[in-house]
């Protein structure tokens, strides 16, 4: 298949390193020292699902350059989606679908109002990556994972071929929002203490804290009518004590790094929900009062 990959750092380097080892004609959009250090060195990706070296992937920072593709992996960052989804159309055919891999839940009803519906299939994608240094992503621990909604059995196929655990969900609403209430918790929680999964999950308070949070959110999908399950709770809980201790999120990585972060739609969202249902979300609001002084970096 011909790929682009949209936002080439954790998430998109990783799965989109595999894919191109599979065979596939792979084009990763990028920037920066990220982009440059992988002009002269190439992608690595150091896993414990396997190591991954491109010595000379195909690298653009100008989408424009492509051309039309099957897929476009769109994982830029959430302050950046609505304004990178404007480079979009160069990439597009009259077939070509554009899967949003970002945190949060609204990236694709934003996406869609920019190139038009048609072209968007909602995805999710659970993995612990990070760029640690320019040109190298490093995946924590051997979980990996992909959702799309129906409508991507080319892409599907592509995927499973290259080793990438991928499944198409009948109801990608209530997978979004599952990803949804995981993170926000998770990356709350981690970020606001500076401590990886092992130590919060540890910590009593910390613990309570990470549950209160994703409750919050849960009650929030519900009344949006989300099917979420009555024990989706204490599931992802037992889910987050089989994680590796060391894993960090993605918004904990940007606070270290000193970049923005992408809380005002994660667990600010919740509290700009929540006002709008009625709702209460107290813990949601501390977690986003405490970040808010970060939230253009260092």
């Amino acid at each position: 298949m011909r790929i682009a990959i949209f936002g080439s750092g954790g998430v998109g380097g990783f799965f989109g390193a595999r894919l191109a080892q599979a065979g596939n004609d792979v084009h990763f959009i990028a920037r920066g020292a990220h982009l440059r250090a992988m002009q002269q060195k190439g992608l690595k990706v150091q896993s414990g699902a396997g190591d991954i070296h491109l010595p000379r992937p195909n690298l653009h920072e100008d989408p424009s350059e492509i051309g039309p593709v099957d897929i476009v992996m769109y994982a830029v960052k959430l302050g950046d989606v609505e304004s990178a989804a404007q480079k979009l159309k160069p990439l597009l055919h009259e077939r070509t679908l554009v899967i949003p891999f970002q945190n949060g839940v609204e990236s694709p009803e934003i996406v869609g109002r920019v190139i038009g519906r048609k072209h968007v299939l909602p995805g999710v994608a659970y993995i612990a990556t990070g760029i640690s240094a320019p040109g190298v992503v490093t995946h924590t621990g051997t979980m990996q994972r992909l959702q799309v909604a129906p409508g991507a059995d080319a892409f599907v196929a592509a995927a499973k071929a290259a080793g990438i655990n991928i499944e198409q969900a009948d109801d990608i609403d209530r997978a979004r929002w599952e990803k949804f209430v995981f993170l926000v918790g998770m990356s709350g929680v981690t970020t606001v203490s500076r401590q990886p999964l092992g130590v919060c999950r540890g910590d009593p308070e910390l613990r309570a804290t990470l549950h209160a949070a994703m409750t919050e959110t849960w009650t929030l999908g519900r009344k949006r009518g989300i099917r979420l399950a009555d024990d989706f709770i204490a599931d992802r809980m037992k889910f987050a004590d089989g994680l590796h201790a060391d894993m960090k999120t993605s918004m904990q990585h940007d606070l270290e790094n000193g970049k923005p972060l992408e809380a005002p739609w994660l667990c600010g969202a919740v509290v700009r929900m929540s006002d709008a249902a009625g709702l209460e979300a107290p813990v949601n609001r501390t977690l986003y009062a405490a970040l808010k002084p970060y939230l253009n970096g260092r």
